[in-house]
């Protein structure tokens, strides 16, 4: 799956589930900031990312993404992972 395909299925999802306003949503943006995510969110968006995307996700996975590119990254490294299984 291209970055720019997993950048638009993420953001899309954050709008619809986290009610954020999209242009807030900024590579560089915090993400936990940006979405004010408290630790049932952060169960909510491991749900919603295992479910479009067919990966499981640790919680651990999430104590180095800080922004939205991090995010994206760790998601298109799952994905690519994935496919090389």
């Amino acid at each position: 799956m291209e970055t720019k395909v997993i950048v638009e299925k993420i953001n899309g999802f954050l709008v619809d589930e986290f009610e954020v306003d999209p242009g807030k949503i900024t590579a560089a943006a915090n993400l936990r900031e940006t979405l004010e995510l408290d630790s049932l969110d952060y169960i909510d968006l491991v749900v919603v990312i295992e479910s479009n995307f067919g990966f499981k996700v640790k919680p651990e996975d999430f104590t180095n993404i800080d922004t939205f590119q991090s995010f994206y990254d760790y998601v298109e490294h799952r994905l690519s992972e994935k496919v090389a299984s």
